[in-house]
Protein backbone atom coordinates (compact mmCIF):
# COMPACT_ATOMS: atom_id res chain seq x y z
CA UNK A 1 0.00 0.00 0.00
CA UNK A 2 1.47 3.39 -1.08
CA UNK A 3 1.31 6.47 0.74
CA UNK A 4 -1.64 7.63 -1.14
CA UNK A 5 -3.81 4.85 -1.08
CA UNK A 6 -2.85 4.52 3.50
CA UNK A 7 -4.20 8.49 3.70
CA UNK A 8 -7.28 7.64 1.76
CA UNK A 9 -8.23 4.35 3.84
CA UNK A 10 -6.99 6.44 7.20
CA UNK A 11 -9.36 9.30 6.69
CA UNK A 12 -11.88 6.99 5.51
CA UNK A 13 -11.99 5.73 8.86
CA UNK A 14 -11.75 9.04 10.58
CA UNK A 15 -14.55 10.39 9.15
CA UNK A 16 -16.71 7.30 9.42
CA UNK A 17 -15.59 6.78 13.31
CA UNK A 18 -15.21 10.45 14.25
CA UNK A 19 -15.94 13.09 11.81
CA UNK A 20 -19.12 12.49 10.74
CA UNK A 21 -20.49 12.48 14.39
CA UNK A 22 -19.38 16.03 14.44
CA UNK A 23 -20.64 17.26 11.22
CA UNK A 24 -24.17 15.63 11.98
CA UNK A 25 -24.17 17.19 15.93
CA UNK A 26 -23.06 20.66 14.38
CA UNK A 27 -25.61 20.84 11.10
CA UNK A 28 -28.17 19.26 13.00
CA UNK A 29 -28.14 22.41 15.90
CA UNK A 30 -27.88 24.94 12.84
CA UNK A 31 -30.75 23.06 10.67
CA UNK A 32 -32.91 23.50 14.27
CA UNK A 33 -32.19 27.19 15.09
CA UNK A 34 -33.07 27.78 11.64
CA UNK A 35 -35.87 26.18 10.77
CA UNK A 36 -37.44 26.44 14.31
CA UNK A 37 -40.54 28.62 12.99
CA UNK A 38 -41.51 26.39 10.58
CA UNK A 39 -41.57 23.36 12.77
CA UNK A 40 -43.33 25.66 15.08
CA UNK A 41 -45.92 26.48 12.26
CA UNK A 42 -46.54 22.48 11.25
CA UNK A 43 -46.45 21.52 14.89
CA UNK A 44 -49.79 23.69 15.70
CA UNK A 45 -51.42 22.90 12.05
CA UNK A 46 -51.02 19.03 12.29
CA UNK A 47 -52.25 19.20 15.58
CA UNK A 48 -55.39 20.72 14.87
CA UNK A 49 -55.66 18.33 11.49
CA UNK A 50 -55.00 15.52 13.24
CA UNK A 51 -58.05 15.62 15.52
CA UNK A 52 -56.26 15.84 18.58
CA UNK A 53 -54.09 13.14 18.24
CA UNK A 54 -51.33 14.64 18.78
CA UNK A 55 -48.70 16.70 16.29
CA UNK A 56 -45.40 14.35 16.85
CA UNK A 57 -45.19 10.23 16.61
CA UNK A 58 -43.09 8.20 18.46
CA UNK A 59 -41.89 4.77 18.02
CA UNK A 60 -39.11 2.50 18.91
CA UNK A 61 -36.86 1.69 16.15
CA UNK A 62 -33.26 -0.41 16.01
CA UNK A 63 -30.18 2.10 15.51
CA UNK A 64 -26.60 1.29 15.76
CA UNK A 65 -25.92 -2.69 16.38
CA UNK A 66 -29.59 -2.92 16.49
CA UNK A 67 -29.93 -0.89 19.67
CA UNK A 68 -33.21 0.63 20.58
CA UNK A 69 -34.08 4.48 20.58
CA UNK A 70 -37.77 6.16 20.47
CA UNK A 71 -37.48 7.58 16.69
CA UNK A 72 -39.76 11.07 16.68
CA UNK A 73 -41.41 12.46 13.70
CA UNK A 74 -44.47 14.43 12.81
CA UNK A 75 -47.70 12.77 13.16
CA UNK A 76 -49.29 12.63 9.50
CA UNK A 77 -52.17 10.20 10.43
CA UNK A 78 -55.28 10.55 12.61
CA UNK A 79 -56.01 8.16 15.61
CA UNK A 80 -59.66 7.23 13.94
CA UNK A 81 -60.82 3.72 14.55
CA UNK A 82 -63.62 1.23 12.87
CA UNK A 83 -66.75 0.32 14.97
CA UNK A 84 -64.41 -2.92 16.75
CA UNK A 85 -61.83 -0.40 17.81
CA UNK A 86 -59.25 -1.45 15.36
CA UNK A 87 -57.13 1.59 13.76
CA UNK A 88 -58.78 2.27 9.85
CA UNK A 89 -55.63 1.95 7.58
CA UNK A 90 -52.83 4.00 6.76
CA UNK A 91 -54.35 5.16 3.55
CA UNK A 92 -57.71 6.18 5.61
CA UNK A 93 -56.21 8.02 8.44
CA UNK A 94 -53.75 10.10 6.58
CA UNK A 95 -54.62 13.46 6.70
CA UNK A 96 -54.56 16.09 3.42
CA UNK A 97 -52.40 18.06 5.62
CA UNK A 98 -49.85 14.86 6.49
CA UNK A 99 -50.23 14.08 2.78
CA UNK A 100 -48.63 17.36 2.05
CA UNK A 101 -45.94 17.23 4.68
CA UNK A 102 -45.55 13.85 3.97
CA UNK A 103 -44.38 14.43 0.24
CA UNK A 104 -42.12 17.62 1.07
CA UNK A 105 -40.27 15.39 3.74
CA UNK A 106 -40.77 17.42 6.28
CA UNK A 107 -42.48 14.56 8.91
CA UNK A 108 -38.63 13.68 8.93
CA UNK A 109 -37.49 17.04 10.63
CA UNK A 110 -38.33 16.30 14.13
CA UNK A 111 -35.44 13.61 13.88
CA UNK A 112 -32.92 16.10 14.02
CA UNK A 113 -33.47 15.86 17.70
CA UNK A 114 -32.54 12.35 17.39
CA UNK A 115 -29.58 13.53 15.66
CA UNK A 116 -28.18 15.45 17.92
CA UNK A 117 -28.83 12.71 21.15
CA UNK A 118 -26.63 10.53 18.98
CA UNK A 119 -29.50 7.57 18.34
CA UNK A 120 -29.26 8.72 14.37
CA UNK A 121 -26.93 10.55 12.21
CA UNK A 122 -28.15 12.75 9.31
CA UNK A 123 -27.27 10.18 6.23
CA UNK A 124 -27.46 6.36 6.82
CA UNK A 125 -29.85 3.49 6.39
CA UNK A 126 -33.43 4.37 7.23
CA UNK A 127 -34.37 2.82 11.32
CA UNK A 128 -37.22 0.26 10.25
CA UNK A 129 -39.24 -1.64 12.65
CA UNK A 130 -38.46 -3.64 15.42
CA UNK A 131 -40.49 -6.73 14.25
CA UNK A 132 -38.45 -7.09 11.21
CA UNK A 133 -34.77 -7.58 13.04
CA UNK A 134 -36.08 -11.04 13.38
CA UNK A 135 -37.03 -11.51 9.39
CA UNK A 136 -33.68 -9.66 8.61
CA UNK A 137 -30.76 -12.36 6.81
CA UNK A 138 -27.07 -12.02 8.11
CA UNK A 139 -26.64 -9.61 5.26
CA UNK A 140 -29.52 -7.50 5.77
CA UNK A 141 -28.84 -7.31 9.29
CA UNK A 142 -25.32 -5.62 8.44
CA UNK A 143 -27.21 -2.61 7.68
CA UNK A 144 -26.95 -1.40 11.31
CA UNK A 145 -23.52 -1.36 11.47
CA UNK A 146 -24.05 2.07 10.97
CA UNK A 147 -25.84 4.31 12.46
CA UNK A 148 -29.53 4.94 10.55
CA UNK A 149 -29.90 8.28 9.14
CA UNK A 150 -32.56 10.63 8.44
CA UNK A 151 -31.91 9.99 4.49
CA UNK A 152 -29.79 7.58 2.78
CA UNK A 153 -28.75 5.78 -0.46
CA UNK A 154 -31.77 3.61 -0.53
CA UNK A 155 -34.18 6.78 0.21
CA UNK A 156 -31.84 8.90 -3.26
CA UNK A 157 -32.29 5.90 -5.14
CA UNK A 158 -36.12 5.02 -5.12
CA UNK A 159 -37.38 5.72 -1.46
CA UNK A 160 -40.59 3.93 -0.90
CA UNK A 161 -41.50 3.16 -4.95
CA UNK A 162 -38.64 -0.26 -4.37
CA UNK A 163 -38.68 -3.23 -2.95
CA UNK A 164 -37.33 -4.48 0.18
CA UNK A 165 -34.89 -6.10 -1.38
CA UNK A 166 -33.56 -3.82 -3.49
CA UNK A 167 -33.71 -1.32 -0.92
CA UNK A 168 -31.35 -3.80 1.34
CA UNK A 169 -29.07 -4.30 -1.34
CA UNK A 170 -28.66 -0.45 -1.25
CA UNK A 171 -28.64 0.03 2.73
CA UNK A 172 -25.41 -2.81 2.78
CA UNK A 173 -23.65 -0.89 -0.30
CA UNK A 174 -23.85 2.22 2.01
CA UNK A 175 -22.51 0.82 4.92
CA UNK A 176 -19.39 -0.25 2.59
CA UNK A 177 -18.82 2.14 0.57
CA UNK A 178 -19.18 5.30 4.07
CA UNK A 179 -17.84 8.13 3.35
CA UNK A 180 -17.62 12.31 2.66
CA UNK A 181 -18.44 11.91 -0.88
CA UNK A 182 -21.00 9.18 -0.45
CA UNK A 183 -22.71 11.52 2.30
CA UNK A 184 -22.55 14.59 -0.31
CA UNK A 185 -24.19 12.69 -2.83
CA UNK A 186 -26.61 11.23 -1.15
CA UNK A 187 -27.36 15.19 0.12
CA UNK A 188 -27.63 16.31 -3.63
CA UNK A 189 -29.44 13.15 -4.82
CA UNK A 190 -32.34 13.83 -1.49
CA UNK A 191 -32.75 17.58 -2.77
CA UNK A 192 -33.52 16.68 -5.85
CA UNK A 193 -36.23 13.49 -4.86
CA UNK A 194 -37.44 16.18 -2.19
CA UNK A 195 -38.31 19.04 -5.28
CA UNK A 196 -39.63 16.14 -7.36
CA UNK A 197 -41.57 14.30 -4.69
CA UNK A 198 -40.31 10.57 -5.85
CA UNK A 199 -40.97 7.51 -4.31
CA UNK A 200 -43.18 9.27 -1.60
CA UNK A 201 -45.30 5.62 -1.81
CA UNK A 202 -45.54 2.32 -3.13
CA UNK A 203 -47.38 1.77 -5.71
CA UNK A 204 -51.41 0.56 -4.13
CA UNK A 205 -50.08 1.59 -0.93
CA UNK A 206 -50.49 4.61 1.39
CA UNK A 207 -46.76 4.53 1.82
CA UNK A 208 -45.14 0.59 1.72
CA UNK A 209 -46.39 -2.98 2.40
CA UNK A 210 -44.85 -4.50 5.18
CA UNK A 211 -41.59 -6.60 5.39
CA UNK A 212 -42.11 -10.01 5.80
CA UNK A 213 -38.61 -11.43 5.01
CA UNK A 214 -39.54 -12.51 1.64
CA UNK A 215 -40.20 -9.40 -0.26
Amino acid sequence: MNVKEFLKVNYSKMYKHFLKRILDFCIALVALLCLSPLLLVVTVWLHIANKGAGAFFFQDRPGLHGKIFKIVKFKTMTDERDAGGNLLSDAERLTKVGKLVRSTSIDELPQLFNVLKGDMALIGPRPLLVKYLPLYSPEQMRRHEVRPGITGWAQCHGRNAISWTEKFKLDVWYVDHLSFKTDLLVIIETIKAVIHRDGISQEGQATMEEFNGMN
